[in-house]
């Protein structure tokens, strides 16, 4: 059994578009904010860094500041820390320590703290070697940037002076921009619901409104609907592209690949119609976004073609082509209409046979026995004569009981039988008596069917001629039908392939009478002869007979 099954997600497009951008652009807006703060506390730290060696830089070859230090390492005392602190004043500079070259502080921002030893070791590489640099470290007045640079005089170090700043938390610097994140946050959710309302409004309209659970539905159940239909169906695009096939269509325009192998169904899609049809790729041409209905041959069988364009917006978009037998519509009017008179034929002789029993009981209780014993007569004669025609003409015993059958199967359809009066048969052992005798009844079982439809032009007639008299063995059946249509003429020898509308319809009369006719090295022909009737002859040659 086949079922389509929903998705159980019942989550809307909308909703799915949304979770999926915010989700997004939340992840985004944490990870470049994340960025953006390292950025903004490298940059901060960095510029503090830079100018603090600049003013250390200067404050080095300040010569009030050379002097004092030069003084302090000869054990003198020294003030410098009121012409400090207004350079640090002035500046935004959180210290600045001045020290001789014993590491004692000559200035401070906290008095108290002057002549006591520069806390860290970081003071070392610049008394010692010279060295300017900067690093960050915890001091006496908490974290803090801090710039090195030594004081020297004629060419000896005696002294260093220490720019600090006292750094401050990521989150202090971002809070001195936080109104202009936050706007710029608003602003970025804004446009992303802009974005999320204008592609879900984009994307309904151009999924008619469905959502995408609902599109995976349709698509499956339109593969199953496709496929259950009987006729041939296959739709194209603008471009001619197979855009959706069917299993009726796929058989019909690649008959000589595997029906089971669905993956190359599967694979026609995308591909151009003109690869599986010439022929409907021409009609969707001549189609030029109209209806189209046309007739044409199809894998050799004749086709009625529907041919419908896809419009969106008053624009073509592709087209869908149907197309069937054309013949099968026919043939079902046709089938409709034999039964019918079949019925109306049976009622006929139905009472037709009644009023005869009806008029032999009148002449019995009237006591007239003779006029009831001729009209007896009457009705036996008939068969008397086949009777005798087939005892005098046909020995063998198989063919003549096939013959009286088809000569009572006759008589049902009001079609008169008859056997040639210079016919003539022996018999024959059951391994050619009988394909004979399938022979014999399939080629008068078609002209009888033949010679009954075509009854109400023709005066339905059936004539038999059979033959062993040379050394070929000749079967020939003439009727009063219509003949073979054209459509039939070149693959009624094949399996399944019948022209015939009445029930008893199977296509594979002339196909069995084909293949013993090859069994015995012979031919099968037909023709339409001079009177307007078909004549089926069959010619076999004895001497296969033997070999058998």
């Amino acid at each position: 059994m086949l079922t389509v099954r929903g998705s159980r997600s019942s989550m809307t497009l909308k909703t799915y578009l949304g979770l999926i951008l915010f989700g997004t652009t939340t992840f985004l807006v944490v990870v470049f904010g994340l960025i953006i703060s390292y950025s903004v506390q490298q940059t901060y730290l960095s510029d503090l860094s830079s100018k603090g060696l600049e003013l250390a830089n200067t404050l080095s070859i300040d010569p009030s500041i050379i002097n004092s230090v030069k003084l302090s390492n000869s054990g003198s005392s020294v003030d410098i820390q009121a012409y400090a602190e207004s350079i640090r004043t002035h500046t935004d500079a959180s210290f600045i320590v001045i020290t001789n070259k014993n590491g004692i502080r000559l200035s401070h921002p906290i008095p108290s703290r002057i002549g006591k030893r520069f806390i860290g070791e970081d003071l070392a590489p610049t008394l010692k070697e010279g060295k300017r640099y900067s690093n960050v470290a915890v001091g006496s007045l908490g974290k803090a940037i801090r710039n090195f640079a030594p004081i020297v005089l004629d060419g000896n170090i005696i002294g260093a002076v220490s720019i600090g700043y006292l750094t401050r938390t990521t989150s202090e610097l971002v809070q001195e921009h936080i109104k202009n994140f936050i706007i710029w946050v608003v602003i970025i959710y804004l446009f992303v619901i802009s974005v999320i309302s204008i592609s879900v409004f984009k994307l309904k309209r151009t999924f008619l409104q469905m959502e995408p659970e609902k599109i995976v539905q349709r698509f499956r159940e339109r593969e199953l609907i496709l496929n259950s239909i009987r006729d041939r169906i296959v739709a194209v695009d603008q471009h001619q592209r197979i855009t959706a096939i069917n299993e009726a269509a796929y058989e019909c325009l690649v008959p000589t690949l595997d029906k089971n192998d669905t993956s190359r169904q599967e694979a026609c899609i995308g591909e151009p119609l003109e690869r599986l049809s010439r022929t409907l790729s021409n009609i969707v041409f001549e189609a030029n976004g109209k209806e189209l209905r046309t007739t044409t041959q199809i894998s050799s069988q004749s086709h009625a073609i529907r041919t419908y364009p896809v419009t969106n917006n008053e624009q073509t978009m592709g087209y869908v082509l149907v197309f069937q037998p054309d013949h099968d519509e026919t043939k079902l009017e046709e089938a409709l209409q034999a039964k019918t008179n079949y019925a109306n034929h049976l009622r006929a002789k139905t009472h037709e046979h009644t009023n005869k029993l009806n008029v032999l009981s009148g002449l019995l209780q009237a006591g007239k026995v003779n006029d009831a014993i001729e009209l007896l007569q009457q009705e036996s004669d008939a068969h008397q004569q086949i009777l005798g025609q087939l005892v005098k003409t046909i020995e063998n015993c198989s063919v003549a009981g096939v013959l009286l059958a088809q000569y009572n199967k006759a008589a049902e359809y009001d079609v008169s039988f008859f056997v040639d009066d210079d016919s003539q048969l022996a018999e024959y052992p059951s391994k050619i008596s009988d394909p004979i005798s399938t022979v014999v009844a399939n080629l008068l079982n078609n002209a009888t069917m033949a010679a009954w439809e075509n009854g109400q032009s023709k005066t339905p007639e059936v004539t038999l001629y059979i033959s062993d008299r040379s050394k070929h063995f000749v079967i020939e059946v003439e009727d009063s039908g219509r003949g073979i249509p054209e459509a039939f003429a070149g693959t009624m020898y094949d399996f399944g392939v019948s022209s015939k509308v009445s029930n008893e319809q199977t296509g594979v009369g002339l196909y069995l009478v084909n293949q013993i006719v090859r069994q015995f090295q012979g031919s099968l022909d037909w023709e339409r002869s001079d009177n307007e009737t078909t004549v089926f002859s069959v010619y076999l040659d004895k001497r296969t007979f033997e070999l058998l």
